[in-house]
């Protein structure tokens, strides 16, 4: 790539968003675009986890792109491994491969009020100027490590579920897992039978409910490959379903209680002890956390070589764990289900606007943006899964393409300007957006059900969760509304404008 290159669009990351982005920029017959890949492949989130059980717990047929349906997932709910070969094939049969730039991270993204584009310089010394930037980094990228006094100096080995070690053999191992979100219930199952303890720190119990996985046979494959409407039929019923379960979730918490009554007696088929059930008894509304999916969770953690503490991790000394409770565990191996920096992006520390701060600065106070996509004094700028697009119970690719109508829409709006012009979102119409989503997000499950969880920020706000429908958020992000936005010109140069001034007082 030659220095200085300048391109229409450059899009950060090629996770979904990513290339989801770049076949929408294709389709819509923009070629004058690059992604930057940080990485030495694509795959997002689905490349980095790769920890043992990974896969994803939104049905498969629902956790793809419209445009490209795939009638031979594997199983109903896919593996890691499916799932990045599926983006894989995304990239190879849109014909990306020649926009994608790998090992390219992004360092700086500066913009040039003079010049109304972008400023983007790469860990590798590449710099480059675009006219638009679509942030696809994605929520969850960048791992959330634990602020724990002694863990640096713990003698094993210390692994982020993300970052898993897979020269790494746990076989006769003592391993403490940290955590008991969504990763650590897939990866606690399948290192169980090899540890020779397993310890989990457990800060606050998930609701658990059934996966229903199966193999999906050769019949279906054959007949959504033969009759492709099958299943397109098949995508919008497991749409259908997850919208009709919204209004409890957002307005009606109350109505959660037969969930909550199914969960349990999920749990107490596999564990019979009344005092771990007891530890594994959440305390909080189901669906104010993330529900979990599985049903080989709890089974594990009723094998004779389990402990589960009931307190988060506090202290290490040494190979001495120690809990905030007290209960000491001597372990081999940390491994650390910790999350993701999801309320403070990483990728928002790199991103200088309009004004000369960083896009950090801008959300102190919390993140927002206009319809999840545009964050006011940050032209031209736009986020796929930015504030607010997140969801509790459906697939994210339903969220990230009505993103992509309005990134589509957004890039027409600035053709039909013309000349060289950026647009701006306007602090007023940022404010009335965000105000809306936190009044409707007050009676939500997640705001109500008494619990801490990832969803909210360090000023306790759900600056996270989208507070209504996939449909709903469709109809929001259809188009761009040029009210909600400032049409930036290049400033005109004193001279001229003197001449301009003075030839008009001649009239």
């Amino acid at each position: 790539m030659a220095q200085h290159e300048h391109v229409r669009v450059a899009v950060i990351g090629s996770g979904f968003g990513g290339l989801g982005a770049a076949v929408r920029l294709r389709r819509e017959g923009v070629t004058d675009f690059l992604v930057l890949e940080r990485a030495g492949s694509v795959g997002g989130t689905w490349r980095d986890n790769s920890y043992p059980g990974c896969a994803c717990d939104v049905p498969s047929h629902l956790y793809s792109f419209s445009f490209a349906p795939n009638p031979d997932w594997p199983r109903t709910f896919s593996g890691q491994e499916h799932i990045r070969a599926y983006l894989e094939r995304v990239a190879d049969t849109f014909g990306l491969r020649p926009h994608i730039r790998l090992n390219h991270e992004v360092t700086l993204m500066s913009w040039d009020n003079d010049a109304l584009h972008w400023v983007i310089e790469t860990a590798n010394g590449t710099t480059l100027t675009a006219d638009v930037v679509v942030s696809a980094t994605g929520p969850l990228s960048d791992p959330k490590l634990p602020d724990i006094p002694g863990l640096a100096d713990f003698p094993g080995k210390v692994f982020h579920s993300a970052r898993w070690d897979h020269g790494h053999d746990l076989a006769g191992q003592r391993v403490a897992v940290i955590g008991t979100g969504a990763s650590a219930i897939q990866i606690v199952p399948e290192i169980q039978p090899r540890a020779r303890r397993l310890t989990l720190f457990q800060r606050t119990p998930p609701w658990v409910m059934p996966r229903m996985d199966r193999a999906i046979t050769g019949a279906e494959k054959w007949l959504h490959r033969t009759l492709p409407f099958t299943g397109t039929a098949r995508r919008g019923l497991l749409w259908g379903i997850r919208e009709l379960q919204v209004g409890a979730f957002t307005k009606h918490p109350d109505q959660l209680g037969l969930v909550e009554r199914m969960a349990k007696a999920n749990m107490a088929r596999a564990i019979k002890d009344p005092g771990l059930r007891a530890k594994l008894t959440p305390s909080y509304r189901i669906g104010c956390k993330r529900i979990l999916l599985s049903n080989v969770y709890y089974p594990a953690l009723a094998e004779p070589n389990v402990d589960v503490i009931a307190s988060g991790l506090a202290e290490v000394r040494g190979s001495t764990l120690v809990a905030s409770d007290g209960t000491e565990t001597e372990a081999d191996v940390i491994v650390l289900g910790t999350g993701f920096q999801v309320t403070d992006m990483p990728i928002a520390d790199r991103v200088v606007g309009a004004e000369g701060i960083t896009l950090a600065e801008s959300w102190k106070d919390g993140m927002e943006s206009l319809r999840g996509a545009s964050a006011a004094g940050f032209p031209n700028w736009m986020t796929i899964i930015g504030p607010n697009t997140g969801l509790g119970n459906s697939s994210m690719i339903l969220m990230i393409e009505s993103q992509l109508n309005y990134m589509a829409d957004y890039l027409r709006q600035l053709d039909v300007l013309g000349g060289r012009v950026a647009l701006g979102a306007r602090p007023s119409a940022v404010g009335a957006w965000n105000r809306r989503v936190q009044d409707r997000m007050r009676r939500t499950v997640w705001n109500t059900g008494g619990c801490t969880s990832w969803y909210l920020d360090s000023m306790g706000r759900n600056t996270t969760v989208w507070p209504g429908t996939t449909a709903e958020f469709r109809r929001a992000t259809r188009s761009v509304d040029l009210a909600e936005y400032e049409v930036i010109r290049p400033p005109v140069p004193d001279g001229t404008r003197k001449a301009a001034l003075a030839e008009e007082a001649a009239r």
